[in-house]
């Protein structure tokens, strides 16, 4: 049973510790990078069990705010290059292995 309690709260641990977003590389404007980051991060805790769903509202949010042609990538475990309009790329980390990549090209 101590080990179940252990566990338990291993568990809650990495999960407080992971769950704050972790910018790997961006060149956007600073509000624009705040913006696309807290609506990344309510995404993901929406759509918590569906990546797809959780692409769509960023796109569609970042289509009707900023203009059109946003595209972006939710999962863990991949690579990407791209190419993309200077001051329009968002790469970070959330609840530790999830990845998103959201960026502008026309």
């Amino acid at each position: 049973m101590a080990e179940t309690v252990d566990g338990k709260k291993e568990e809650a641990d990495y999960k407080r510790l992971h769950s704050f977003p972790l910018i790997r590389h961006t060149d956007m404007p600073e509000e624009m990078r705040v913006e696309t980051m807290e609506l990344c991060v309510t995404a993901c805790e929406k759509f918590a069990t569906n990546n797809e769903n959780a692409a769509r509202m960023i796109k569609e949010s970042m289509d009707k705010k900023f203009g059109s042609s946003w595209h972006v990538v939710i999962g863990e475990g991949f690579g990407f290059e791209v190419t993309h309009e200077v001051k329009n790329l968002l790469y970070m980390f959330f609840g530790g292995s999830l990845a998103v990549c959201v960026w502008k090209c026309s």
